[in-house]
């Protein structure tokens, strides 16, 4: 069978080591991890343009290398191939191995910031932020005499108090480890994050089995959405995440 697989950036290194090991043929785009700061709208058109333009008739089936990312793969359509989607409400469920290793341990440690390779490798600097996104058009990339000069004093100093303190609700750092790490340099990284921010840190083993998975099949109903021809993805608002749509009709599943 050949795959082609459109991925986040985020999953590069775990990515290139489950297809290294594939029984398909899969060919990969990686796309910048910096789509997830500009909306879910814009984020969804670029990876609809990037759909678009695959040559479907050198393929089997297309995969989808993200969860449902902040709605950001809703409304993604099958053409003539089907789709095949995790069910993962972002990216964590596929570093974790499973939507239930997942909600657990969330549930068991609110208020954690998660750390692997991808994130800290590609990217988590204001560089990401491109003009439009969200973080650019609401100031939070701003300095704060940049803020001074635009809303006044009174109003930067409230702004910066409300916008730029993102972490008062976490206190600490997982770093999760795949397997993949070329050394201990990204661990160290996230540990001296937590250190910094006076947080705790943890070391969580992954599991890429849901990967392995995507990229191999079969893809069971439990843990993958495959979206047939002419269909396109929906959220489902339950356990399953994700689900397919026919093509839309007045009425007919919303999104």
């Amino acid at each position: 069978m050949r795959l082609m697989l459109i991925a986040c950036e985020i999953l590069y290194r775990e990515i290139c080591a489950v297809v290294a090991r594939s029984i398909n043929q899969v060919d990969v785009q990686f796309m910048p991890k910096g789509l997830h700061d500009q909306g879910h709208e814009a984020m969804q058109a670029s990876l609809a343009e990037t759909l678009g333009k695959v040559d479907e008739a050198r393929y089997d089936a297309i995969a989808l290398g993200y969860g449902l990312c902040c709605n950001g793969v809703v409304g993604l359509a099958a053409r003539t191939v089907p789709l095949i989607v995790p069910r993962a409400h972002d990216c964590i469920t596929l570093f974790l191995g499973s939507k239930e290793a997942y909600g657990q341990y969330f549930f068991d440690h609110p208020g954690v910031f998660f750390k692997t390779t991808g994130w800290l490798e590609r990217g988590s600097a204001l560089s990401q932020y491109v003009p439009e996104s969200i973080q650019t058009k609401s100031g939070l990339v701003l300095s704060y005499d940049e803020m001074v000069a635009r809303y006044g004093e009174d109003n930067a100093r409230f702004l910066q108090e409300q916008l730029t303190d993102l972490t008062h609700n976490y206190g600490q750092v997982t770093f999760i480890e795949t397997g993949i790490e070329p050394d201990g340099r990204f661990e160290r990284q996230a540990r001296d994050e937590a250190a910094e921010r006076g947080w705790k840190f943890e070391k969580l083993r992954g599991n890429l089995v849901l990967l392995e998975r995507l990229v191999d099949g079969p893809w069971s109903e439990e843990d993958f959405l495959t979206v047939p021809p002419h269909h396109r993805i929906a959220a489902s608002f339950d356990e399953r995440i994700v689900k397919s749509c026919p093509p839309p009709m007045p009425g007919d599943c919303p999104l």
